[in-house]
């Protein structure tokens, strides 16, 4: 016997009379989706470059990525933003990255709407229109896309995960994370990782189980509901994190170094296929050293942070086959649309030498050739934050130029397979058809046959700004739908106009031969000087590569592509332009509490991320710990921000006061009292006195006068030299009474619980220090 049915909002359909035997029962249709609709995958890497992949031409062993595209389609001509935030906004939403509020990643959010970091809700996400039309909605691994100042535990939660269309998350809501110690979050609430690296484990794999069981869950229950699944391991980004056995595997297969490798890739690319036949290499990078010309040790070094990561890709793909292998266990392969993207180029953040710690970037601190040596035995495992050095990163963008964050097609020309068995005929077929990450959206819209909504949570909708490329599944001729697309991306512009590319970059053509570094601002004279000079003009549709700059003998339409841009920029939002890279770390942003001297954090609860907690850099400070000291005393850690890539902690060890700065990994300076702690209730401080300005652009930040006291009694002192000047980490937190995830420093082993009582924490940053005898006090300390 079916049930009478009817639409929610509209009349009830049955009959009601005075008594059950006199009425004739309906109910509401549940939310369904339609008949043989098929399961979403979008797959979201970081930092792959066009020729990484095994299928894209890489010798890096990458079968199920493969499979996928022999199966279905390869695309040759997608484009990204060239850095992963913007590019998720737009996988997400189909709109532009400025549209979405998006011009960086969160961290760098300005006070601008096409900068602010809020993706307006009229922008809705694809997980908010599949779960109106009946679809389960699950997202699993980097995020990356919620205000950075929003994601404590304060909330506010509609920007989480669960407040844009996700039924299910888990994973990590910063930029990137710890591959053996990430910062996990469940749905809406932090969780530890179910084991430790010591006992095997690593993020991908716990995504990859997490992914399988969401699916399991509800297919058992409903196996005819779809779902869309946005699966985002966060590999390939830093640190490039892989058990040793699977960097093994490619030991001494790029000992003939970054050139050997582009000149094998670029010809596999046109074995393949995948590029045209009349296609030409690039250059090679001014920026990237000859291979030839780096001693034996550097190039043992540079080989081995490949092998890395060429691990790490393969031990990925992988966990993928894992997730694919399931799917045809449960006769749910062939009805799922699969769409694999990376967000962006491969990525410099390495720079010239490689790093052991990817935060260096992050706050401008050149790295150490000796300190990378000498960690040469540890790369991928959990001790580093570690990053292969950037002619990696030139050869990963095969056939093309430069890199991650610059408009050029090696930042936003990107990987890009789609597989349906059920839905496309063709198989294994490169497609030309110029696409951005904006398509996306309208692509699997009009293959599922749901119109976009005009309303979604009572919030009017704007028009979603992708063109979709459904009509090239089985039409490999067919034009594009995408005709104009502007690019900026920290002061990096560039544009694309039906087979021409206007490029204008910044700060130069490589660091080399602009003078100049990354991250430097742009004025308006500057800006003036770069739209008269130093645009350049590509036909890409005989130069794939942007090879030869033909702007001097095509005046007219350069200056037609120039303002064409201008046009773009004001439809999205898109100004003003802003060069100044990490330095944009450094701006205040609103918080919801506002702005505050004083800070009070209790034990027991959550990590207090970064960009939310109390922000100590080039400001003096103290931190007041009142705690109780047990009988025999006590250790542990009373409050701590960062991890194993920066930061510090306050703590107990063998009766003693300590407190540890981990500059960025390069150098720990350390604090410890003279006297045992006593038993009993204490008052702890660490006191930080700026005695110098932060200088920026070389990477130090404010140097200090730090102290610790015990009840008020001086127990040690000391210089720092320099501090973190702009970001303690990307996935830093503040916690109290424990170091969890990656070790700040080395002396103790995480999470260092506290084994007294805490009561209290106290930060102040109004600059107010203890004075009571302190001169004195000081002189005493030095003759100690």
């Amino acid at each position: 016997m079916s049930l009478k049915e009817y639409k929610p909002g509209t009349a009830f359909s049955g009959v009601i009379g005075r008594t059950f035997d006199q009425s004739s029962p309906a109910w509401p249709e549940p939310n369904r989706a339609k008949d043989g609709a098929p399961n979403v995958i979008f797959i979201v890497q970081d930092d792959t470059g066009f020729g990484q992949l095994g299928c894209y031409g890489s010798p890096i062993r990458t079968p199920n990525l493969d499979m996928l595209a022999k199966e279905g389609l390869s695309f040759n001509n997608m484009h990204t933003t060239a850095l992963c935030s913007p590019t998720r906004s737009c996988i997400l939403t189909g709109r532009n990255h400025h549209s979405n509020a998006m011009s960086c990643i969160t961290e760098g959010s300005t006070g601008y709407p096409g900068g602010n970091g809020y993706i307006p809700f009229e922008n809705g996400f694809l997980s908010e229109i599949l779960l109106q039309n009946g679809y389960n909605t699950y997202a699993l691994g980097k995020w990356h896309l919620t205000p950075a100042e929003q994601n404590s535990a304060a909330g506010p939660y509609d920007r989480w995960p669960l407040g844009r269309g996700f039924e299910r998350y888990y994973g990590f809501l910063g930029g990137d994370t710890h591959q053996y110690y990430p910062e996990l979050v469940y749905d809406n609430h932090q969780v530890e990782p179910p084991k430790s690296p010591e006992e095997g484990y690593h993020l991908t794999e716990d995504i990859t189980d997490k992914a399988i069981g969401f699916i399991a869950d509800a297919k058992q229950i409903a196996p005819n509901k779809p779902f869309f699944m946005y699966f985002c391991p966060g590999a390939m980004h830093a640190p490039h994190h892989v058990p040793k056995e699977w960097a093994d595997k490619y030991k001494g297969q790029f000992d003939d170094g970054w050139d050997a490798y582009r000149k094998k890739v670029f010809a596999r690319q046109k074995e393949l296929g995948i590029i045209p036949k009349d296609a030409e290499l690039s250059r090679h990078d001014p920026d990237v050293q000859e291979w030839d010309s780096l001693s034996s040790d550097e190039k043992k070094l540079y080989a081995r942070m490949m092998e890395v990561f060429a691990g790490f890709l393969e031990h990925t793909d992988y966990h993928y086959g894992r997730l694919f292998q399931f799917l045809k266990d449960i006769g749910e392969w062939d009805n799922t649309l699969i769409m694999f993207i990376s967000d962006n180029g491969a990525s410099s953040e390495g720079g010239p030498t490689g790093s052991v710690n990817e935060n260096k970037f992050f706050n401008n601190v050149p790295d150490d050739l000796e300190q990378n040596l000498a960690a040469i035995n540890d790369i991928g495992g959990p001790k580093y934050f570690n990053h292969y050095a950037w002619g990696w990163t030139f050869a990963g963008n095969t056939p093309f130029r430069r890199w991650k964050r610059e408009t050029y097609r090696g930042g936003i020309s990107d990987p890009f397979i789609v597989h349906w068995p059920k839905g496309i005929k063709s198989k294994g077929e490169v497609r030309t058809q110029y696409a951005h990450a904006i398509d996306m959206v309208p692509t699997v819209l009009e293959a599922l046959g749901i119109d976009p909504p005009t309303v979604i949570k009572g919030t009017t909708q704007s028009p979603i700004e992708g063109k979709s490329f459904a009509h090239v599944f089985d039409k490999k001729d067919e034009e594009s739908k995408h005709q104009v697309q502007y690019f900026e991306m920290m002061g990096h512009r560039s544009i694309y106009w039906n087979g021409w590319r206007a490029v204008c970059p910044w700060p130069g053509t490589s660091f080399t031969e602009a003078g100049r570094p990354f991250g430097d601002p742009i004025d308006a004279a500057k800006l003036t000087e770069l739209d008269a000079n130093n645009w350049e003009l590509y036909h890409i549709e005989k130069d794939f590569a942007e090879n030869h700059n033909i702007a001097a003998e095509n005046k007219p339409k350069l200056i037609e592509m120039i303002a064409q841009w201008y046009v773009e920029a004001g439809k999205y939002n898109v100004l003003p332009v802003d060069g100044r890279g990490v330095l944009r770390f450094a701006d205040p942003r609103p918080q919801i509490a506002g702005q505050k001297e004083s800070y009070t954090y209790y034990p027991g609860t959550q990590v207090i991320p970064g960009n939310a907690s109390v922000n100590v850099l080039n400001r003096t400070h103290t931190i007041t710990a009142v705690a109780e000291i047990p009988k025999g005393g006590a250790e542990g850690v009373l409050f701590c921000m960062g991890g194993v890539d920066g930061g510090f902690t306050f703590y107990i060890k063998d009766k003693k006061l300590r407190y540890a700065y981990n500059y960025v990994a390069a150098e720990y300076f350390h604090l410890a009292s003279k006297n045992d702690i006593p038993e009993g209730r204490h008052e702890f401080r660490f006191e930080f006195e700026v005695t110098g300005k932060p200088d920026f652009t070389k990477g130090k930040g404010s140097p200090g006068t730090a102290q610790l006291y015990i009840d008020g009694k001086l127990e040690a002192q000391t210089d720092f030299p320099y501090t973190i000047p702009l970001s303690l980490g990307l996935g830093a937190g503040a916690s109290v009474g424990c170091d969890p995830g990656s070790p700040t420093i080395q002396d103790y082993n995480p999470p260092f619980e506290f084994t007294g009582k805490i009561y209290k924490v106290v930060i102040d940053v109004s600059g107010e220090l203890i004075k009571d005898d302190e001169a004195a006090l000081k002189a005493i300390m030095a003759r100690q």
